[in-house]
């Protein structure tokens, strides 16, 4: 393990766009972050459904899916890259092990291998998931730069929010984690 004991970890925790977020791309976000090390950190936004939904997807890469409640699913926008690639971000220990699976500390699980889909086709796949196209991708030192510039707000990960709340509502959810609201955030940084 490398040295991460002078380094803020920020795996299993949401970043939330501050109103002062300049990149559209991040605009009124809140990222589930998979995995954050030194080299950098991959998440996925998980409140920006697209118009597309599971099983258009799922008829694209020849999977039927009959499963009623789950046809109507939207597919997430997970990020400006990779965006023709499926993360399926769902609890972890959930059916069969899958081929391309990383475990995040927390409970939960990103998985991008397509086994993962042939098992929610058949029903046997994770209970409780969201699937994205795409990931939200940052090198070493620029999350921790775009935060110090307040970009982000950053509280530790309820998975309730991810699979419960609303799409519309996540925003508003993250940020009632910090005991703040939408409104009682200004553009500028300063002090009360």
């Amino acid at each position: 393990m490398s040295k991460t004991s002078d380094r803020i970890n920020l795996t299993n925790q949401f970043l939330i766009a501050m109103p002062s977020m300049a990149d559209p791309t991040f605009s009124g976000t809140v990222v589930y972050l998979c995995d954050h090390t030194d080299r950098g950190a991959l998440g996925l936004v998980i409140n920006r459904p697209t118009d597309i939904d599971l099983q258009s997807l799922f008829n694209r890469i020849d999977l039927k899916l009959e499963i009623e409640p789950l046809v109507h699913l939207p597919v997430y926008f997970g990020g400006p890259v990779q965006t023709e690639r499926g993360f399926v971000l769902h609890e972890e220990g959930q059916g069969e092990p899958y081929s391309s699976s990383m475990s995040v500390p927390g409970g939960l699980a990103m998985t991008t291998s397509k086994d993962v889909l042939e098992a929610v086709a058949s029903g046997k796949g994770p209970e409780r998931f969201l699937l994205t196209l795409g990931h939200a991708g940052w090198g070493a030192g620029q999350l921790e730069e775009e935060i110090s510039k307040n970009g982000w707000l950053t509280v530790e990960a309820d998975p309730r929010i991810i699979f419960e709340v609303p799409a519309e509502d996540r925003l508003e959810a993250a940020l009632s984690l910090l005991g703040v609201s939408r409104s009682m955030l200004s553009g500028e940084a300063g002090h009360a």
